[in-house]
């Protein structure tokens, strides 16, 4: 809402400590209308004399609030007025109107008061304002930072948080200071249960809502971090424990099929080829420069910083993943031009796994699997795996391991004389 949008903008001002005692006290605030293009009104708040802006320093007369409303009008357009000329305006534009009153009362009292305040007082005051900003809108902004794949993701957890909100509290808005510890496990319980937003049918698995719970647990961190709760409540909030899920991978046998067979996307051949090759993700490989790719004494190496966990790396290249890179360009130049996350892509990527004969559901990032499951199925020391995969814990990269056992003892069962 208007009102929501403005209560978050009004965070950046706080109480306002640069002002002198003169100003302090003659300052007076004023709600103002300003009639749009469209036949809205605006209302913003006029300062006389003006304010320093707390961004930027220079004297401020205006803010607007981001709230509007609409006069009515008479039936041969003109508009309707009161007896002391001012506008008439629907029940809805009227309480628009008083809370737009009500935060220019709070505004004249925040710049009457500010000299009396101590520093600990101001930041109470700072953190009383904070927290009546919406969580929800918190949340949709730190998904705004993420990129690709974590972004629709973090979109997903959103959806569902709304979804969860609209059943709790009836409203698509959750203030800072109105989240409990039980508002959070109730929402944990609800992930656990609900249905997905692609079938009525399907309930979220496991793994899903426990990621979709651990973003919704960085939000809380995130925001007593930053002053907007008061409390950590992530510190005590349980998140939801991943099952263990078998990682899908690709035989070598298949990885030879798979180069044999055309695919109506080139560049998404050759980049899942050298994902096996290198255990590379798809977000560092469509990112990749040829002048990250260096060459000493006929060697390779590929020298970047890893999107997810943005640590720079150094990787050493095979010929043949050499091969799938095609011609050096200019080194600004990416080694996979026309890579993308895409639900075109994936189309192509199961069209193209089906040609080869491969039935099971494989996605780009099974690839990344199957390099470090035939690494260690060719004897590669689990730790050196660990450090070509740009693993911080050796125990994910230790499931690895269990999958090539299960496969193992898979293989194993498929020989029957008796």
């Amino acid at each position: 809402t208007n009102y929501t949008n403005f209560k978050r903008n009004k965070q950046i001002y706080g109480i306002i400590k640069t002002i002198d005692m003169r100003k302090a006290k003659t300052t007076k605030v004023t709600l103002r209308f300003r009639m749009l293009n469209t036949g809205k009104e605006t209302l913003y708040l006029d300062y006389y004399p003006g304010i320093p802006n707390p961004k930027t320093g220079e004297t401020m007369r205006r803010e607007y609030l981001g709230m509007y409303v609409v006069p009515l009008k008479k039936r041969n357009g003109e508009l309707q007025t009161n007896k002391d000329g001012s506008h008439k305006y629907n029940a809805e534009d009227e309480e628009t109107i008083r809370l737009a009153e009500i935060i220019r009362a709070n505004r004249q009292n925040e710049l009457s008061k500010a000299e009396i305040y101590t520093d600990a007082e101001a930041e109470m005051l700072k953190a009383k304002e904070r927290s009546k900003g919406d969580f929800i809108t918190y949340f949709r902004d730190l998904a705004k930072d993420k990129k690709e794949s974590n972004y629709n993701n973090w979109m997903s957890a959103l959806k569902h948080l709304l979804d969860y909100t609209k059943k709790s509290d009836n409203a698509t808005t959750k203030r800072f200071c109105d989240i409990n510890l039980l508002w959070c496990e109730r929402f944990r319980d609800y992930l656990l249960n609900v249905r997905t937003h692609r079938s009525d049918k399907v309930v979220l698995s496991n793994n899903t809502a426990a990621a979709y719970f651990l973003k919704f647990k960085i939000a809380l961190k995130s925001a007593y971090k930053y002053g907007y709760l008061p409390k950590n409540i992530n510190e005590d909030l349980k998140g939801i424990k991943e099952k263990e899920t078998r990682r899908e991978f690709l035989s070598l046998d298949e990885l030879k099929r798979l180069v044999e067979t055309p695919c109506t996307n080139p560049v998404l051949k050759r980049a899942a080829l050298f994902s096996a090759l290198t255990g590379l993700r798809h977000s560092d490989i469509r990112k990749m420069k040829w002048g990250e790719i260096e060459e000493k004494d006929g060697k390779f190496t590929l020298k970047y910083t890893i999107q997810k966990t943005n640590k720079y790396d150094e990787l050493p290249i095979s010929e043949q993943a050499m091969q799938l890179c095609g011609e050096r360009r200019n080194p600004d130049e990416l080694v996979f031009d026309g890579l993308v996350y895409s639900a075109y892509a994936n189309k192509a990527l199961a069209q193209w796994l089906g040609a080869a004969g491969i039935t099971r559901d494989v996605t780009f990032h099974c690839f990344r699997h199957t390099f470090a499951t035939l690494q260690l199925a060719s004897g590669t020391q689990i730790t050196t795996i660990q450090k070509m995969l740009g693993h911080k814990n050796i125990g994910t990269t230790l499931v690895y391991a269990k999958t090539l056992e299960e496969a193992k003892r898979e293989a194993a069962e498929k020989i029957k004389i008796l």
